[in-house]
């Protein structure tokens, strides 16, 4: 009988500290990971190494699973193998007999979670919308001016050596390439 825990953020930049802060585990499954699909690789890790008895410690719903209908899932496969579902900050526990209260509640939960994922889903999407229209240009800063890129194209039909004029403007071989090629 172990206490597991599952901790998950959503990108790198993120930290981990807060889920499950002061909760004595045996065993811990971190990961920084997009929640939206379960083929995570400590999610299914983790959902192996669970025995009968075990518990699995979670910081809120939305750390195990994005949608209803997998969240669902994945309580309702643990209970039936005899492990417990803690959820940290919903107060919430199921085990193979949950009454259908609680059931009731992890329904609930596990909507107003994805409609709120829905709804920033949807301001995100506008917001995007909106910069675009005002010319907010997204994604990375180009390396090169369009000063340079002639410079090195003019370099280049020179008979200047690629690798060399890689180095002079400090980029990489392919990305060298990916400039000749767009002209």
């Amino acid at each position: 009988m172990a206490d597991v825990g599952y901790i998950r953020v959503s990108s790198v930049g993120q930290n981990t500290d807060r889920q499950l802060d002061g909760v004595k585990l045996d065993h811990t499954f971190s990961e920084k990971i997009s929640g939206k699909s379960t083929e995570r690789p400590k999610l299914q890790e983790c959902l192996r190494f669970l025995r009968v008895g075990d518990t699995l410690h979670v910081h809120s719903m939305d750390r195990l699973a994005r949608n209803l209908k997998d969240l669902q899932q994945m309580v309702e496969d643990l209970t039936a193998r005899g492990v417990m579902v803690q959820f940290h900050k919903e107060h919430l526990t199921f085990t193979n007999d949950t009454n259908p209260m609680s059931k009731l509640m992890l329904q609930i939960m596990g909507a107003v979670a994805e409609f709120e994922r829905s709804l920033i889903k949807e301001r995100q999407l506008e917001g995007i919308k909106k910069a675009l229209e005002k010319g907010v240009q997204f994604g990375r800063q180009q390396k090169l001016s369009d000063t340079q890129k002639k410079e090195l194209i003019a370099m280049i039909n020179t008979g200047k050596n690629k690798k060399d004029v890689a180095e002079h403007f400090e980029i990489s071989r392919p990305t060298l390439y990916k400039i000749l090629k767009s002209v």
